[in-house]
């Protein structure tokens, strides 16, 4: 290790010598010194000048029980439960209620929960809410779902999507003084809009003028995913094309539908979201009535010409939806509400806080005078105050 050669390359040509034997005993000396290195320093170690380097499962020494984490996150989910908030918007007949005891298959439906409801034309557009706790397999579920009734049902429906913007907007509202409160919640219950289900109707045409200005005004506060109601009342040619006018109306006034391009977040959800925008709006047919096929129960409807079972892909798109809403993108639909929707709302209501002074002032709409406090519609008030689902 201490050997040195003083010789230059030049005197050694002179007097005959070889230089090659001593260079081949340095680089395996270098190579020693590296080997040596690595056998003390196994680990990576880095200074705050570093990059972050990333050590995998095969450079550990043993079984640290890192991926116990998961577990971890698991039980406290398992125990807390979570919420999830969905609206269904349409004008009446389409189904609406219908659909959602289909998708959740038990009667959560504002017509189902209502005792000897009336089905009443409204003149207004009322927002009513009703919740309810879906346990399965141990996983609690706060489930909440909005109706809209007497929207689009009115001869002028002039600004009818405006106190569906208000009800969005007031709950983003109190989530936002939730959190700015100096003894806040540890779990602040989440009222915020996840998903809004809209209903096209199945003209086999193009998209309404009132289909094209709720969804370009709504698609800017939350997530839009549209369906065309009642399905079966169209041929599969007619329903091919339908979808095509609707993607190019979509396209061509600039409405934003979930899943949006610009939050995949990789290749992988983007290859996924291709093929659910492929898709929309998603052709559906909603049933609460199991029917006798093959020997096998399945929800569909009945018809003289057979049954159309509302799961089988080959039919209609149902399972398309309910993989969207709730096996898949579930959680997807809340992060996009909280990071996008709710964050762009919050640094809008922060800065003209800022401007106007250090309180927060009382929310308004455009060209209206609604303020917070002043709610005209009939929603139920959440006023739970248990950090966790019982």
């Amino acid at each position: 290790m201490g050997l040195s050669f003083s010789l230059s390359a030049d005197t050694a040509q002179e007097q005959g010598l070889d230089l090659e034997p001593p260079v081949r005993m340095e680089e395996e000396m270098e190579v020693m010194e590296e080997r040596v290195v690595e056998i003390e320093h196994p680990l990576p170690c880095l200074s705050e000048s570093d990059t972050q380097g990333i050590i995998k499962g095969r450079d550990l020494f043993g079984y640290v029980g890192i991926e116990a984490v998961l577990d971890q996150m698991r039980r406290k989910t398992m125990k807390a439960g979570f919420e999830f908030n969905i609206m269904v918007v349409g004008q009446s007949g389409l189904g609406k209620s219908t659909l959602v005891n289909t998708l959740f298959k038990s009667k959560v439906s504002r017509k189902s929960c209502t005792p000897n409801y009336e089905e009443k034309i409204s003149k207004t557009v009322h927002l009513q809410s009703v919740s309810h706790i879906i346990e399965e397999k141990g996983v609690k579920m706060k489930l909440t779902v909005i109706d809209t009734p007497g929207f689009g049902d009115q001869i002028n429906n002039e600004n009818c999507w405006e106190p569906i913007v208000k009800y969005v907007n007031e709950q983003y509202e109190k989530y936002l003084k939730e959190e700015l409160n100096v003894n806040r919640k540890r779990r602040i219950p989440d009222t915020r809009v996840h998903c809004c289900v809209y209903f096209l109707p199945a003209t086999g045409h193009w998209l309404r003028p009132i289909d094209v200005e709720f969804m370009r005004r709504l698609g800017k506060i939350v997530s839009i995913v549209p369906v065309i109601a009642k399905a079966d009342t169209l041929t599969l040619e007619e329903r091919l094309e339908f979808k095509q006018r609707i993607r190019q109306d979509l396209q061509a006034n600039g409405i934003r539908v979930y899943p949006q391009k610009e939050y995949d977040e990789d290749a992988e959800d983007r290859i996924l979201n291709d093929k659910i925008r492929e898709n929309i709006p998603f052709a559906v047919v909603g049933t609460d009535k199991e029917h006798q096929v093959n020997g096998n129960k399945v929800l569909g409807r009945k018809t003289k010409w057979g049954i159309i079972e509302v799961e089988n892909v080959a039919h209609c798109e149902f399972a398309l939806l309910r993989d969207l809403l709730i096996r898949s993108h579930l959680q997807d639909l809340k992060d996009v509400t909280h990071n996008i929707h709710y964050e762009t709302y919050r640094v809008k209501r922060l800065n003209e806080s800022n401007a106007n002074g250090l309180a927060l002032s009382p929310l308004t709409l455009e060209n209206e005078g609604w303020h917070v406090g002043k709610c005209v519609c009939s929603c139920t008030p959440d006023t739970s105050q248990d950090e966790k689902i019982p």
